[in-house]
């Protein structure tokens, strides 16, 4: 087998992450070998006897900073272990993850996803040790946590043996800039809504020309900005 696809996540609360790692195909891909997680604590990096890892903003206002020695530390040690990989900030302020940006993570030597918390981080961290910063969404949550999980969701069912199907990555929503068809199974008729006769005619041709036209009128209704685009 090939060398597991390498992740390295950097956060102040490394519990967060037992559940969510060993669950559903995370979980069966890890325990297959086709990526490997580690989890490193921040707070192991602190310089000071009480572990501290923030502190008051200079010039006053509302929060706390993450520090930059425990952070850099652990960015550090991180870049020892994945020398290649690029050092990512989850940040509201980064740039809006997609799937382009989920395949070009995929293509990685491997990954580096730091977590932030508080009001954010020294900026001098954020100047000279991240390479980039990603944002899931136009809000604020109360740490990186959740986005690294949503990271490593994207971007690892994208590797080469981690969904059952491989053809499943090649043919689903924002792959062709597009929403997803509409999806059918068993019943074929469900409380007197029934399945398109289309999907029932074996004939493959109309199959596929109605899928992309659904697909088509689906993005036009729901997120005519990707046609925009």
């Amino acid at each position: 087998m090939d060398t597991p696809f390498p992740i390295q996540i950097l956060t102040l609360f490394p519990e967060f992450f037992d559940s969510p790692l060993k669950t559903s195909l995370t979980g069966k891909a890890i325990d297959r070998g086709h990526f490997e997680v580690g989890v490193s604590d921040i707070r192991d990096f602190a310089t000071d006897k009480h572990n501290k890892c923030d502190d008051l903003p200079y010039g006053g206002g509302a929060g706390m900073v993450m520090k930059p020695e425990p952070l850099v530390g652990a960015l550090e040690d991180a870049r020892e272990k994945l020398p290649k990989a690029p050092r990512i900030l989850l940040t509201p302020q980064g740039e809006p993850f997609d799937q382009t940006i989920a395949r070009q993570l995929a293509d990685e030597p491997g990954i580096i996803l730091t977590c932030g918390r508080y009001e954010g981080v020294d900026e001098r961290v954020r100047q000279h040790w991240i390479d980039r910063e990603l944002s899931i969404g136009d809000y604020v949550l109360t740490g990186g946590e959740v986005a690294a999980m949503v990271v490593v969701d994207a971007v690892t069912r994208l590797l080469p043996g981690v969904l059952g199907n491989q053809n499943s990555v090649a043919d689903e929503s924002f792959c062709d800039d597009t929403l997803e068809y509409a999806q059918y199974t068993r019943p074929r008729s469900f409380r007197g809504h029934d399945v398109p006769d289309v999907l029932l005619s074996g004939h493959h041709e109309k199959i596929e020309q109605w899928r992309r036209e659904n697909s088509r009128r689906r993005t036009e209704k729901r997120r005519p900005d990707l046609l925009d685009e």
